[in-house]
């Protein structure tokens, strides 16, 4: 009978790092032209439970595409990868993962599950529930900022890095090629990146699946206001916005924004502004950039990566890549 292992938890973040690096990333993309916020910010607990709900609407095709290409292709990753070791970056509850972790605890080869995100109860509630459901399963969480500590990533054994749930497509071109290229640096001959991407398509498809008729994601989008409000001490008229979301045909990519609906001049005391918006003016909260499924290859060797093999749902809506270092 295999022994459960307590997970090992390891952190990153300064106790008070979510209050100055929110801080830090305001000040800089409200004083920008455009002015954009990052997307990282909508996931305080009632935006967390809000994509939840996007998560699960009928529009919103993404999670249920990508987790039926785990399931059906999961154990030819795990063979392919050849990996003892999974990393999920974003990992969260690692809900679809466990789907990844079927496959490779089958095969015998895996050793160790790390999973790696900013909420450390999150983590530390995923990590000892993965445990108990993996006896003899080495689990680590690290607490940690993936744009930021790659170079944290534990080492040894063959790794697979999984990224899922298209979270790249967040990534503005030069970040998403910047943030390969450190994964590239970080990994070891042999080890592997599993990426999800979410293909370009249908455009009346992707509007809806961003402006869902329910209203669950402009209530996601606009919770950033209130974030700021509560957190930094700003004086946002909540009701003084629309949600807007655009398909970006130049760029394949959705773009999602708050639209100011009423003049007002708003003072943000915790980041140390104080900006005047005008009717008409937009904020950026997020993008998400959509992949021509032929040009993955490139997205891979652009970063040193040898891309190995690509698979998608029936309607080719989504896409898992597997690439090598």
């Amino acid at each position: 009978m295999s022994v459960v292992r307590p997970p090992v938890v390891t952190v990153h973040l300064q106790t008070d790092w979510a209050a100055s690096s929110f801080a830090n990333d305001v000040r800089a993309g409200l004083s920008a032209q455009p002015r954009r916020l990052s997307p990282k910010w909508l996931y305080d607990d009632r935006g967390s439970e809000l994509f939840d709900q996007i998560t699960r609407l009928p529009e919103y095709y993404l999670t249920e595409a990508e987790r039926g290409i785990l399931r059906d292709s999961s154990s030819e990753i795990a063979s392919l990868s050849a990996a003892t070791t999974l990393i999920e970056l974003g990992s969260g509850t690692s809900d679809k993962t466990r789907t990844l972790l079927d496959a490779f605890t089958a095969t015998g080869q895996l050793e160790r599950f790390v999973a790696v995100d900013v909420s450390e109860a999150t983590l530390r509630g995923a990590a000892f529930d993965i445990a108990a459901s993996y006896p003899g399963l080495a689990v680590e969480a690290v607490v940690g900022d993936f744009t930021q500590h790659l170079d944290r990533l534990p080492r040894g054994g063959r790794r697979v890095v999984a990224f899922l749930g298209s979270t790249i497509g967040n990534f503005y071109a030069d970040e998403r090629a910047e943030f390969l290229a450190a994964l590239f640096a970080t990994l070891e001959p042999g080890d592997s990146v599993l990426l999800g991407t979410d293909l370009v398509k249908d455009t009346g498809r992707l509007i809806a699946a961003y402006n869902d008729s329910a209203g669950v994601t402009s209530a996601f989008v606009t919770n950033c206001l209130a974030v700021m409000n509560r957190e930094l001490g700003a004086d946002f008229d909540l009701d003084a916005f629309s949600y807007v979301a655009q398909w970006d045909p130049a760029l394949e990519r959705m773009d999602l924004r708050l639209r100011v609906d009423k003049a007002q001049q708003v003072r943000i005391p915790g980041a140390g502004l104080d900006i005047g918006l005008a009717a008409g003016d937009e904020i950026q909260v997020e993008i998400s950039a959509k992949f021509q499924l032929a040009a993955l290859p490139a997205l891979f060797t652009d970063a040193g990566f040898a891309h190995a093999r690509t698979w998608t749902d029936p309607r080719a809506d989504f896409a898992l890549t597997l690439a090598f270092r």
